[in-house]
């Protein structure tokens, strides 16, 4: 335990010794809150960085193209040590991305690679959920909705087969993983 004290402590030295070096960091925001976190840490001059991506959204009565954030609850901020008070403070904000009770600060090229998947005109799908051969799946977008089977691989490319019940046959379905849901 006196271990695990004595490395958070070289660690936060450490920090305090690069405080004048601003680094980008993941900040959790309250669900929906992105945009407004957003806006409030550019209006105190943080650098702040929302991915967002243009979608449709359906209504009964008419389709509209919209901005959503690509990571619910996250934004990055360019900031040193100093201004985790100011980040911390703002309206909407939850906590910090943090590793062992440190906030993780974000390589640049990664967010320059989130920049050109955004600025980009990919698809781009997320989803946290972790699939394995022998899940029960159920497709819950797209053309297939409803299908339900047992997944005995995920291929490269999104492709994944399905093994579909009472059928005793297999499907291989180019399908994004996030049209995929356990059941």
């Amino acid at each position: 335990m006196a271990e695990n004290d004595n490395n958070v402590k070289e660690e936060l030295k450490i920090i305090r010794s690069e405080s004048s070096e601003e680094k980008w960091y993941a900040i959790y925001t309250r669900p929906r809150a992105e945009k407004l976190v957003y806006q409030r840490l550019v209006e105190v001059n943080i650098e702040t960085f929302l991915p967002l991506q243009k979608t449709y959204r359906k209504w009964s009565d008419r389709k509209k193209l919209v901005e959503k954030p690509l990571l619910s609850s996250y934004v990055f901020v360019k900031t040193n040590p100093k201004g985790f008070p100011v980040v911390f403070k703002t309206m909407g904000v939850v906590k910090f991305v943090t590793f062992e009770g440190l906030p993780v600060s974000i390589p640049q090229n990664q967010i320059d690679n989130l920049r050109l998947l955004i600025n980009s005109d990919a698809e781009i799908e997320v989803s946290s959920e972790k699939f394995a051969p022998g899940d029960s799946v159920e497709v819950i977008n797209g053309s297939l909705v409803g299908l339900t089977g047992e997944l005995i691989k995920i291929g490269s490319h999104n492709r994944v087969i399905v093994r579909i019940d009472k059928l005793d046959q297999n499907l291989i379905l180019k399908i994004p993983r996030t049209f995929l849901r356990k059941v």
